[in-house]
């Protein structure tokens, strides 16, 4: 019997002892804070965003089959009452990013994003698609024409297929957002700004002034603004119910 338990208390402490290396593998530290069950979920949308290529491995990715399924189980879960949206991006695949940011402003729960680091090129249609959008003070984001890579067959059609991809990006922004359609294509265009590239690179305050996000801020304004939100919905709730 002696044997038996010393052999069990052996094995205990093997395996506490793996679970603890994996946590520092894994996180870097053995303590990791845990949030409570709450009534808010985090999506993460970092590196660049992975459409129908998938992109070497030491690349940073965000795999958008994976979050399209998600947003679907995030509709469908009536214990989530709001969503905050994490950015930290590169851009990617624009297809990838506008189906994401329809997604996203499809959702019939409130929403808030962050632009954390930088919110680039196809990044700046998935920070607007919220119902309130907040950008760090140091954060950037990119504004330029789309671009193709990769083999480009030199036919004016293609040419056409791009500018009706901008179109696309370009309508997108501005019916999510305060800027005017000819600032937008302003900051599209501008010459001089980025090295050997047209665009605008778009620093936090400078965002809000063009009306492209909505506030400065980060974690503690974006969760005060997704609980009056959520706030606002239940109270709405209630009255349709009682009526």
């Amino acid at each position: 019997m002696e044997n038996d338990t010393e052999k069990k208390e052996g094995q205990e402490e093997q395996s506490g002892s793996s679970s603890l290396v994996q946590k520092i593998q894994a996180l870097g530290q053995t303590n990791v804070p845990q949030s409570p069950d709450s009534n808010i979920h985090v999506l993460s949308i970092i590196g660049q965003i992975e459409g129908h290529i998938q992109l070497p491995p030491q690349n940073k990715t965000t795999k958008y089959e994976h979050l399209l399924p998600q947003l679907i189980a995030i509709e469908q879960n009536p214990k989530i009452e709001g969503v905050i949206i994490l950015l930290n991006t590169v851009g990617g695949d624009v297809e990838a990013g506008l189906a994401l940011s329809e997604m996203i402003s499809s959702l019939s729960k409130p929403t808030v994003s962050i632009v954390l680091g930088g919110g680039h090129s196809i990044g700046v249609p998935i920070a607007v698609s919220t119902d309130y959008s907040f950008i760090v003070p140091t954060a950037t984001m990119t504004i330029h024409p789309v671009r193709l890579t990769g083999l480009v067959i030199g036919v004016p059609q293609t040419f056409e297929y791009l500018d009706k991809m901008q179109d696309r990006v370009i309508n997108f922004v501005v019916n999510h957002s305060h800027i005017k359609e000819e600032k937008f294509k302003d900051l599209m265009f501008a010459k001089g700004n980025l090295t050997r590239d047209i665009g605008t690179n778009v620093v936090g305050t400078d965002a809000v002034e063009y009306g492209l996000i909505d506030e400065v801020g980060g974690v503690k304004e974006a969760m005060e603004k997704l609980n009056e939100l959520i706030g606002d919905a239940n109270d709405t709730g209630q009255e349709e119910v009682i009526q």
